[in-house]
């Protein structure tokens, strides 16, 4: 009896063995079924990834031709004088690529670009005079030549701020040392400050010395106001010689003239002398006024209609730039 209830025990024993070791064989196959199964998931992914990123860089590649543009010396026109050039530009495939991937798409708008300089800038020109911008540069600066008056630069003043447009005054040394307070205004709404000779003289008409003198003494008198020294030259009433040009050049300085003239000095109406703008201006134009009541009056119109036209505006220092607009 014992002898049949032992059998019986190990019958049980056996049957139960049995079982745990179906049960772990199953568990073991499930495990390397499921393992096999991920890793061949898994693979495919990153061949799918793979082929992703290839087919992304390889689109960008294709299409970064299409984006190039060549950089654009600058030159002496033999009518517009030194004219300065623009920088080209090439698509940077890398850093376009990693803008784009987190996307895992082709988008323009995230392309990533690096600058190509011209191998002749401005200062490599021999000296010149400027009138104007590049002649394809969608961009307008205008000069604004203070040598008498004060009444109008306040509003002047407000209606450059209210367009947040930066303008360029040309300033006279002596109306300057007379008239700080308006120098430190326009400093303070970041205006560019350039030199408008000491008292008005004509230029060409002068002896060397005297030119010397009516930049460097005006260039004093800016520079211990504003604590820069004007490197843009805008001689009186626009008279120049081939001597003036060449001590501005000396001294480090740009002589520049304009393409537009608003006339203000003669008193025009808002209408004529807005018509006289607007059908004139150009890519690259200078815009020249001074601080008169038909400007005061007339200026917000000016800029609203300049814009209109696809116009940006701003100082002679970012017209005359190599950046593109």
């Amino acid at each position: 009896m014992y002898h049949t209830l032992l059998q019986e025990v190990n019958h049980d024993m056996n049957k139960w063995n049995i079982k745990v070791y179906l049960g772990f064989a199953m568990l073991i196959a499930l495990t390397l079924s499921t393992t096999n199964s991920n890793l061949f998931l898994q693979t495919k992914a990153n061949e799918v990834m793979q082929h992703a990123k290839q087919s992304l860089k390889e689109e960008i590649e294709k299409k970064a031709h299409s984006y190039h543009l060549e950089a654009e010396d600058a030159y002496i026109d033999k009518v517009w004088k030194k004219t300065p050039g623009r920088n080209g530009r090439k698509v940077n495939i890398p850093k376009s690529y990693q803008k784009m991937k987190a996307e895992g798409k082709y988008d323009p708008s995230l392309l990533v670009f690096d600058k190509i300089a011209p191998k002749v800038s401005l200062s490599d020109l021999a000296p010149s005079p400027i009138y104007r911008g590049h002649p394809n540069k969608n961009m307008v600066a205008m000069m604004i030549n203070v040598s008498w008056g004060k009444e109008y630069i306040p509003e002047i003043l407000k209606v450059l701020k209210k367009h947040n447009v930066k303008a360029t005054f040309y300033i006279e040394g002596k109306w300057a040392k007379e008239n700080k307070e308006f120098v430190e205004m326009i400093m303070e709404e970041e205006h560019l400050i350039g030199n408008h000779a000491y008292d008005h003289p004509d230029m060409a008409k002068i002896s060397k010395e005297e030119i010397q003198m009516q930049i460097d003494k005006t260039n004093e008198v800016l520079e211990a106001i504003t604590d820069e020294k004007p490197v843009w030259f805008a001689p009186p009433s626009g008279s120049f010689n081939d001597q003036v040009i060449q001590i501005a050049d000396d001294m480090q300085m740009e002589t520049v003239l304009w393409t537009v003239d608003t006339i203000d000095w003669r008193n025009p109406s808002v209408s004529v002398m807005m018509n006289r703008v607007i059908d004139n201006v150009h890519p690259g134009a200078t815009v020249l006024m001074h601080p008169t009541a038909v400007v005061a009056e007339g200026l917000d119109s000016m800029i609203v209609q300049i814009q209109e036209q696809g116009y940006e505006l701003g100082t002679i220092e970012s017209l005359v730039s190599e950046n593109r607009r």
